[in-house]
C-alpha cells in the first residue's frame, strides 16, 4: 500500500462513526495486528504519556508488551469515544476478528483501494514503509511492530513499484527547488593580428559616420572570415591601409586626416 492509498483510507475512515473510525485509525497509526487491536482496553491507552500499550499476541507462551506513540488527534478521538460510551472499558472494540476485518475492508472499498494489500495486513505494511520513509531508526520500527528479529523489519526497506519511486523522489526535491542549472555563457574572444607599423608619413583615415562612411568598419570581420591565415590577413590590411592613405591625400577635408608621424 502506497502513502497515497494510506491517506485515502484515513480520509474515508474519517467519514465513518467514531467506533469504526477509531479502529481504522488505530491500525494505520500503530501497525498492530488486527487481533492485537481487538484486545486493547481502556487501560491500554496512556493519555498522559501519549502512547498505547500493545501485547504481542504472536509471542506464544510469553507476555511481551510494546509501547507505540499516538498522535494527539487519535488520542482526542479515543478520549471522546470513551467518554461518550462508544468504546467499552474492557474491550475498546467488542468485535470478532471477522467483524473487524469486514469493517476495514468496507473502508478500503470506500477509499477505492483494491488489491491484496487492501486489508489490515496492508495497513501494517504501509505503517512500516511510512516509518522508513520518515527516517525512523530501524530499532524503533522493530519495537513498534513487535519483530523479534530486525531482519524481519528490514523487509520493509525492500519496497518496490510506487513505493520505490517515493524513495527516489527525495533526490528530486532539491532539484525542483533549485531549478535547472544554466551553463554560464562563454565569452567570445576575437584575436586581431598585429599589423606591422606603417612608415613615417603614412596617414590613416579615421572612421566617419553618415552617408560617406567608408567600408572600414565592416572590413575587418569580413577579412577575418575570408582569410585562412594571419599572414594573409596582414597583407590584406597593409593593402587596405595604402588605399586609405591615397584616399586621404585626395580628400578635400584635411581635418579627416591624422598623421602618425
Amino acid at each position: 500500500m502506497t502513502e497515497r492509498e494510506r491517506e485515502s483510507f484515513l480520509h474515508a475512515a474519517a467519514g465513518r462513526e467514531k467506533c469504526v473510525r477509531s479502529f481504522c485509525w488505530m491500525l494505520a497509526a500503530t501497525g498492530c495486528r488486527i487481533s492485537e487491536a481487538l484486545a486493547l482496553s481502556e487501560d491500554s491507552i496512556d493519555f498522559e504519556a501519549g502512547h498505547v500499550i500493545v501485547e504481542s499476541l504472536k509471542k506464544r507462551g510469553k507476555q511481551v508488551f510494546r509501547t507505540i506513540p499516538l498522535s494527539p488527534l487519535l488520542l482526542r478521538l479515543l478520549r471522546d469515544a470513551l467518554d461518550e460510551g462508544i468504546l467499552g472499558p474492557d474491550r475498546l472494540w467488542p468485535w470478532s476478528r471477522m467483524t473487524g476485518y469486514r469493517r476495514v475492508c468496507e473502508v478500503m472499498q470506500a477509499a477505492r483501494v483494491t488489491g491484496a494489500h487492501a486489508s489490515p495486513k496492508g495497513l501494517r505494511h504501509a505503517f512500516g514503509v511510512s516509518a522508513i520513509q520518515s527516517n525512523i531508526p530501524l530499532n524503533l520500527i522493530q519495537r513498534w511492530l513487535g519483530h523479534a528479529d530486525i531482519k524481519t523489519t528490514t523487509i520493509y526497506t525492500d519496497a518496490m513499484g510506487p513505493e520505490e519511486r517515493q524513495f527516489a523522489s527525495r533526490m528530486w526535491r532539491s532539484e525542483t527547488k533549485r531549478g535547472p542549472q544554466r551553463q554560464p555563457r562563454r565569452k567570445r574572444i576575437v584575436v586581431v593580428p598585429r599589423v606591422p607599423s606603417a612608415d613615417v608619413g603614412t596617414a590613416v583615415v579615421l572612421p566617419v559616420t553618415g552617408h560617406d562612411q567608408t567600408p572600414t568598419d565592416t572590413f575587418l570581420p569580413q577579412a577575418a572570415r575570408k582569410t585562412g591565415s594571419l599572414l594573409r590577413l596582414a597583407r590584406v590590411l597593409n593593402n587596405h591601409v595604402g588605399e586609405l592613405f591615397h584616399h586621404a591625400c585626395r580628400s578635400e577635408e584635411p581635418e579627416r586626416r591624422f598623421s602618425l608621424a
